[in-house]
């Protein structure tokens, strides 16, 4: 029963984090952009970047355990990729923070 509840807690945490703090950060990225780039640039990460990401991790968790036999073996590799992960991630996203602060201060010049 435990289990249960530990589950379902994670899964509420990590879906209210997901809504309130990922969804509305992935759509600033697209105020600077025109209404063209806007519309293709979602389209593309909704059609591709999504499935792609998702496909990618189960490829990933799936040639960990493959190769080295069990769930319990693989967790610290995978651990490790996660990390490897998340560090790339910051540093796009600071690099998307330069890029977005310039483009909104470029914005503000023309006005």
């Amino acid at each position: 029963m435990l289990a249960v509840v530990v589950g379902a807690a994670q899964n509420i945490l990590s879906k209210s984090s997901k809504y309130s703090l990922f969804d509305p950060c992935k759509e600033m990225a697209y105020i600077p952009l025109d209404a063209e780039a806007k519309t293709k640039g979602k389209a593309a990460v909704d059609v591709i970047g999504n499935p792609l990401g998702k496909s990618g991790g189960s490829l990933l968790q799936q040639a960990m355990i493959f190769s080295v036999g069990s769930l319990a073996a693989s967790t610290p590799y995978l651990a490790g990729c996660l990390f490897v992960i998340i560090a790339v991630w910051l540093r796009a996203a600071r690099s998307l923070n330069t890029q977005f602060t310039a483009a909104m201060a470029e914005e503000g010049a023309e006005a």
